[in-house]
């Protein structure tokens, strides 16, 4: 057997076991072996039964005496088991579980782990159980430090320890050790054995971190050299359009009624090198909420098409598609400019005319949604891609939209969503980073308030004071269900009751997905001409609107959004020289709501809610793993390990730099590691 057997040859498992094996992702032998646990017990120290307390968790060594299964008053059913250890007598139960009355049965020996807690008696309620049977394989599953594992149904945790232990005993010499010797002592780092073995079975609770850290710095090894290799080779192989001139740009920077910030130069300058260069532009701008990132992207797209291509600007939404046509027109055609919109909403007749003015460059810049990505859109001159929120798109969608040029366009990715700088580089490594790290000058840090309903009139209040002294004002309401037609009905009556009653001597206006592409166009633009003093939005406007003399943003129900969303719609406001405030409404009482609208209240810094979301939400969710191609983590953190990860990208990049294509000896097992695990995702970061 080696590791890349499949798992039914493993004694004892066969077709059946290893098709349940196969829904916690596991194939063959190696991937086995990299099934960590997901937590530990110490079974070497059981708490006597004397010694229980109430609130404490405990693991306890006991036989059971008898059970006896009953019904509440209210149906459920309730199996008591009475256990002792010999000394004294306790209880467990079990509700819903009265099937585990032939498995707990009198006289056999069993372990339980969980919180003792005391209902008119101290007692366990639905502890995790492990039957002994009394021969030597008991010694895996007590007496010791022993792993607890993430299970599916039909899998217990006794069979999958031994079966682990099983492959350990078997293939202890198939394991390679990949790491060179000069970075274990660097690091201090386990071999690769003694950490696979202490991970599963510790002899310590000591040496688990020391196994720990050793796998995750090799996971993040394997994924560093993987993406600044795939970086690497992009860079090395393709061939982009060179632009020359930025003309256009310079005229428009001196038609603008403000100054650009330094920031703003910086990265305008570097996407103009960028573009000037002959190898295509993979950048990612990065700037918070109102930092100015629209007006780069314009500079962008003027360098562009001074040299007589096309940009395509994709956006997640058709509202921001919408909104960003209008500006663009507004800004670009006095210049001249033809700007194109194509978003899923439209009429065919409408659409085939738009992508008729695409393919024969009647178009120099066309603004959609994922519409773009569709076969029949056809680039005449494709010079530009830029994707705004980059973190709603894809790479494998950045892959496609490149190949509808005849040459490689530059690239660039815009997000408002700040990460720390070596996370960026994790899961955006194929891309430069350039971050817009300062507001417009008079910018008002934007003061936010969470209230609950008791504050609901004072808020009126608020709110009425702000607009009769001219400023406008959004209220937001969450989508509840996924079909608007509910919360249609529902924010109706809401809006009708505003109009009737709380706002009457005022102008409502009011914005629901369900409305088509013109009326949305239509409530937007008189707002933004201030025929509404109020807007009210079960759509996310959270991005791309840009309103200055809007000034209050009201989020109902402000726990049902995550930070990210929330910083967004808060930068609705405060867009201009007044004074803006946004109110988080809520009587959230769950811990996470609490920590997400504590959060928002202290600090406007993007950079430090995204950093608090990470905690909150893990990385995974965070940064939409699944969507961006980066390979699953199967040990490592990329929030709780940054210095690790640091360490990793370190040495990827020196080993990279010494040893190109890990030909060295010394590399042979990274090199044969990363092609078997990263090989087919890792392809995606050279699109």
């Amino acid at each position: 057997m080696d590791l890349n057997t499949s798992i039914q040859y493993l004694k004892g498992v066969g077709p059946k076991r290893a098709h349940i094996l196969e829904k916690l992702g596991i194939k063959t032998l190696e991937e086995l072996l990299y099934y960590f646990p997901r937590a530990y017990e110490d079974r070497s120290r059981f708490s006597p039964l004397g010694d229980l307390q109430d609130g404490m968790l405990a693991t306890i060594r006991v036989q059971v005496i008898k059970n006896h299964v009953r019904r509440t008053y209210k149906g459920m059913s309730m199996l008591d088991v009475l256990v002792t250890d010999h000394k004294k007598l306790f209880n467990v139960t079990y509700f819903r579980q009265d099937y585990l009355a032939k498995t707990l049965g009198p006289g056999v020996d069993v372990i339980f782990s969980g919180r003792v807690e005391r209902y008119k008696r101290l007692q366990m309620t639905n502890p995790a159980y492990e039957i002994l049977t009394g021969d030597e394989e008991d010694l895996l599953h007590t007496g010791r430090i022993v792993p607890i594992y993430s299970l599916t149904e039909q899998m217990n945790q006794r069979r999958l320890r031994l079966m682990i232990k099983t492959v350990l005993d078997l293939c202890a010499d198939k394991i390679e050790e990949n790491i060179p010797r000069g970075l274990l002592d660097k690091y201090g780092l386990m071999d690769k054995i003694s950490a696979m073995r202490t991970i599963h079975f510790p002899e310590k609770e000591s040496a688990i971190d020391s196994a720990r850290k050793r796998l995750v710095f090799e996971e993040f090894l394997l994924l560093q050299i993987g993406i600044v290799s795939a970086r690497k080779n992009q860079k090395k192989v393709e061939k982009g359009i060179v632009h020359k001139t930025e003309q256009l740009f310079k005229g428009f920077q001196k038609s603008l009624p403000f100054a650009l910030t330094s920031a703003q130069k910086r990265v305008i300058k570097e996407i103009e090198t960028d573009m000037k260069s002959a190898k295509p532009m993979n950048r990612l701008l990065q700037g918070d909420v109102g930092s100015g990132k629209t007006i780069v992207a314009v500079a962008a797209c003027l360098i562009s098409v001074d040299g007589a291509y096309q940009t395509a600007l994709m956006v997640p939404s058709e509202i921001l598609a919408e909104q960003h046509y209008v500006n663009l027109q507004d800004l670009l055609v006095p210049m001249g400019l033809r700007v194109g919109l194509l978003v899923g909403s439209m009429r065919k007749k409408d659409r085939d005319e738009e992508c008729e003015r695409i393919r024969s460059q009647e178009v120099d810049i066309v603004i959609g949604t994922h519409a773009l990505l569709q076969e029949d859109v056809v680039f005449k001159k494709l010079g530009l891609i830029i994707i705004d929120e980059q973190h709603k798109f894809g790479v494998s969608q950045r892959m496609v939209f490149r190949q509808k040029g005849a040459m490689v366009p530059d690239t660039l990715v815009m997000t408002a969503t700040p990460i720390p700088r070596t996370l960026a580089l994790t899961v955006y490594g194929d891309l430069d980073i350039s971050v817009i790290d300062e507001l417009p000058p008079g910018r008002k840090q934007i003061l936010t308030y969470w209230v609950g309903e008791k504050k609901r009139e004072a808020m009126y209040g608020f709110i009425k004071k702000n607009i009769t002294q001219g400023r406008q004002v959004y209220i937001i309401y969450p989508l509840v269900e996924e079909s608007e037609k509910i919360d249609l009905k529902a924010v109706t009556q809401v809006f009708n009751r505003m109009q009737g009653e709380v706002f009457r001597e005022f102008r409502l206006g009011l914005i629901h997905g369900r409305l088509s592409r013109e009326e949305k166009e239509n409530v937007m633009r008189s707002f933004k001409k201030h025929e509404y003093d109020v807007l009210l939005s079960t759509t996310i406007i959270e991005v791309g609107i840009d309103i200055p003399n809007a000034t209050v943003m009201v989020i109902e129900h402000a726990d049902r959004f995550g930070l990210a969303q929330l910083h967004q719609l808060r930068g609705r406001v405060g867009r201009g020289v007044d004074q803006s405030y946004c109110i988080l409404v809520s009587d959230a009482r769950s811990e996470g709501a609490k920590e997400r609208l504590e959060a928002m209240a202290k600090t406007s810094d993007g950079f430090q809610l995204a950093e608090k979301d990470l905690v909150i939400r893990g990385p995974g969710e965070f940064f939409g793993t699944r969507q961006h191609g980066m390979p699953d983590l199967r040990i490592g953190d990329i929030v709780e390990d940054i210095r690790v990860l640091e360490q990793a990208r370190q040495e990827a990049v020196c080993i990279l730099k010494h040893d190109p294509d890990l030909n060295h000896q010394e590399h042979q097992g990274l090199k044969r590691e990363m092609e078997m695990k990263f090989k087919t995702r890792l392809e995606l970061f050279k699109s």
